[in-house]
């Protein structure tokens, strides 16, 4: 997390040519060339010394900001302290006090810093200049390296109201920016996204090239604290790079140490120890002790990754002197976390029992470290046969994260939260596995599942922290009349419990790794035009060995089986997997298989005995065709034939039409969708990894404005729906990305989210020439009573057993049938 230098303001006006040589100086700071800022800054002061000594100190004092922001604080100090304060510029000596403390308080010298500071206040107490705001925020950034986080934003706040009203934009975006970073450590990622945001867009405007990374640098830690590691990534590594093509020492090591938490978290281990150990070089380069705690704090957590036991006691007895040595009592319960995870592996038991109760029960103990510090002692409790202990603690910390989770309002950033208690979750649910409370450890995976779907459908109260409530899986099966595979990839372990409205059964597969090989290579094998049957038999017999073949005496032939997947199976089209026998063949052909998120949301689909959803009636509303939008986003040829194929099931009023140029997002948005009990969208289709609810369907241009031919998913999700189907005729329709016990998240998620029955996305690119036969096979299963994944069934059973091209699995496998609410 970064902390943005203090970098005010400066007062001036345009009267002679040594204020024209400061302007141009200071824009060169302002825009982060801070290299040619100093030596302009330095030529000015030996320039204008003797002719306008004021002049002269206001190019010291420019230079001094220069090298603190370049991390060279000891280099600051003894320029600043170069020659005595002068005694008739309050607003110079303001100015050379507050810099002077900023140069303490970033190699720790506190109370040396607070001497600073409080001389400069008496300054401002009796004649308030510019340089007073500066100085509030620099009294916020020391009781933020205190701990004292509503100190700080008290100090903060002021310092932002001072520079509105004194109309001062720089001095406005730091104080949002350290306003933003005050969020972040308070675990209010919201909040900090949104500060952060408004001290980006600040900064652009003004040019301010190191507030706009700095930004840039804290989003990305708070899109990583949300659990989102490939926005986080992409943010911080933008962020490192811009500090290093600008010389910015202080901030570009302070990014290299986020980007190695995220190359940690993802095993990717070497990336991580390069990113560390160059961070840690950068810092004692400076020697910035904040920047050396934080290199040394992750490092020794690291080495705990890895094995190596003695650097990570080294690494964080480091770590903790530094700490108590600046008087920053949350900065050692870091390294601490890590002393006792160290004597629970060398079996000092009571030692780390110690440790993690001191972390947890600290007052000011961070949300994360917290949750962290009770996972350590459940771990440590299970190692130990101490079950009910065990239990406790467990419990304990998933309901430390649930509210934490509640905290986060924004629907996009809920989505990546649940990444953060992914072990807990793995962990307690192979725990109460291994004690044979096999129900109770369906309840806690279920409840980890669709989370912010179900809540967004009122089917969920929001406040997890009072755990899972009750759930009667066979009873749910049998309303939904068929059988339930709902899978758990674990890191050592994975399960499916196999559910009828008979019986219920728990079987163990491979680690989340071996499966995610094999679904990887599969997967590969399904998206090309080959024929599977023949090139790529032996990982679909080996995926329906693991994932069907185990609870296969629980499935009757020709059952309906909702898959309830995890993980990499989210990419995966069940229906492809390679049956074994006399004759190989697609398990479609044994079943009728629809993809559901979770049990809780199943049992919603189902309230009633049998299928809940209206079947061959009822009004259809039918878009595409588009204009092409641009040369990205052309004309599908065969999109006018899938239409004509669908319409003609179909008469007014039963239908509604939009096509070529009245295909608009907004003709979708203004039709009153949730009169329609079928929605059919035939177009080009795109998904956004990074950012899923902005993934969206392409139609023809609405306005002038460039992106007005998307309808968004952010949009489908504002207008609530009653349809039994909604068919998105796109390629990777299903989403490009898979979350943490949310699956994937794209535009059939979103039309769930709305409030769709089934809807039928594209796991991957589709074929224009297929499609139209597919979609009238469809359609004529629908008008004669079959529900949607009945229909869709016999629509690519038709393809496949037609003994053409179109029995390829490419052809008709992207399409999977996602169940709703």
């Amino acid at each position: 997390m970064l902390l943005l230098a203090l970098v005010g303001m400066l007062s001036c006006n345009r009267k002679g040519s040594p204020q024209l040589d400061f302007e141009r100086a200071y824009q060169d700071f302002l825009h982060g060339d801070l290299a040619k800022c100093r030596e302009e800054a330095s030529r000015g002061y030996s320039e204008f010394r003797n002719s306008s000594p004021e002049q002269a100190r206001k190019f010291k004092t420019l230079e001094a900001r220069a090298l603190l922001e370049q991390g060279r604080f000891g280099d600051a100090s003894k320029l600043l302290a170069s020659e005595p304060l002068p005694s008739n510029q309050p607003d110079s000596t303001v100015s050379t006090l507050t810099l002077m403390g900023l140069a303490k308080i970033h190699t720790h010298e506190l109370p040396e810093a607070e001497k600073a500071l409080n001389e400069a206040l008496k300054v401002c107490d009796a004649s308030e200049v510019v340089s007073c705001g500066d100085l509030f925020q620099a009294f916020g950034i020391l009781a933020s390296e205190r701990s004292q986080s509503s100190t700080a934003e008290k100090f903060y706040g002021r310092s932002l109201a001072f520079a509105r009203s004194h109309g001062d934009p720089f001095l406005e975006s730091t104080s949002l920016l350290n306003l933003g970073y005050e969020s972040l450590t308070q675990g209010r990622l919201d909040e900090a996204i949104d500060r952060s945001e408004a001290a980006h867009q600040s900064a652009e405007k003004l040019g301010a090239r190191v507030i706009d990374l700095v930004a840039q640098g804290n989003m990305g830690w708070a899109y990583y604290r949300l659990g989102d590691s490939e926005r986080a990534l992409e943010l911080s590594l933008e962020a490192e790079n811009k500090a290093d093509q600008l010389g910015d020492v202080f901030d570009q090591d302070n990014e290299l140490t986020n980007t190695g938490y995220i190359y940690m978290d993802a095993g990717k281990f070497d990336l991580a120890a390069q990113s560390f150990q160059r961070a840690l070089s950068l810092a004692e380069g400076i020697k910035a002790k904040e920047d050396i705690y934080n290199a040394l704090r992750v490092l020794a957590r690291l080495s705990l990754q890895t094995g190596d036991l003695m650097n990570a006691s080294q690494y964080a007895q480091r770590a903790l002197e530094i700490a108590r040595e600046g008087g920053n009592h949350v900065d050692e319960l870091y390294p601490m976390l890590v002393q006792g995870q160290v004597a629970a592996r060398r079996g000092n038991t009571a030692e780390a029992e110690s440790k993690f109760h001191s972390v947890e029960l600290d007052k000011i103990c961070p949300v994360f470290l917290k949750w962290e510090a009770q996972h350590s002692l459940a771990r440590l409790y299970e190692d130990e046969s101490h079950a009910d202990a065990a239990d406790r603690e467990y419990r304990a910390a998933l309901s430390t994260f649930e509210a934490a989770r509640d905290t986060v309002r924004n629907e996009d950033r809920q989505l990546s939260f649940l990444t953060n208690a992914s072990r807990i979750y793995d962990d307690y649910v192979h725990f109460l596995v291994a004690r044979g409370k096999t129900d109770d450890a369906l309840r806690w995976a279920d409840y980890s599942r669709a989370r912010t779907l179900a809540e967004g459908l009122g089917l969920l109260a929001k406040g997890g922290s009072a755990g899972p409530p009750a759930l009667n899986a066979q009873q749910i099966a049998q309303r939904a009349g068929g059988a339930v595979l709902f899978y758990w990839l674990g890191e050592k372990q994975s399960y499916v419990w196999a559910i009828t409205s008979r019986r219920a059964g728990l079987f163990t597969l491979p680690s989340a790794s071996e499966i995610d090989s094999v679904v990887q290579r599969y997967r590969k094998a399904l998206v090309g035009p080959q024929e599977v049957l023949e090139t790529a038999t032996g990982d679909g017999t080996a995926l329906y060995g693991m994932l069907v073949a185990p609870a296969q005496n629980l499935l009757t032939k020709d059952t309906k089986v909702f898959v309830i997947p995890d993980g990499s199976l989210n990419s995966v089209n069940f229906e492809t997997l390679l049956v074994p026998g006399s004759k190989l063949h697609y398990w479609i052909e044994d079943a009728t298989i629809a993809d559901a998120s979770s049990l809780r949301l199943l049992a919603a689909s189902h309230k009633s005995s049998g299928d809940s959803s209206r079947t061959g009636a009822g009004k259809l509303l039918l878009i595409g065709d588009a204009v092409g939008a641009n040369n990205d986003y052309g004309g599908l040829p065969n999109a006018a034939a899938e239409i004509e194929n669908i319409e003609k099931h179909f008469t007014p009023p039963g239908l509604q039409l939009f096509t070529r140029a009245q295909a608009t997002p907004p003709a979708y948005l203004r039709s009153s969708p949730e009169q329609f009990t079928y929605i059919h969208f035939v177009a080009h289709g795109t998904a956004s990894r990074l950012s899923p609810l902005d993934s969206a369907v392409i139609l023809s241009k609405a306005s002038a404005e460039e992106d007005s031919f998307k309808l968004y998913a952010r949009d489908i999700i504002q207008r609530p729906l009653h349809a039994d189907l909604v068919t998105i005729s796109t390629c990777y329709g299903a989403g490009a990305r898979a979350y943490t016990g949310e699956g994937l998240v794209g535009l059939s998620w979103a039309f769930l989210r709305a409030g769709a029955h089934s809807v039928i996305g594209a796991l991957w690119e589709v074929s224009d020439v297929s499609t139209p036969q597919l979609m009238d096979q469809l359609y004529d299963g629908l008008k004669k009573g079959q529900s949607p994944e009945a229909a869709l069934r016999s629509a690519k059973l038709a393809l496949l057993h037609s003994g053409g091209v179109f029995r390829k699995p490419f052809y008709w496998a992207p399409f999977q049938l996602y169940t709703g609410s």
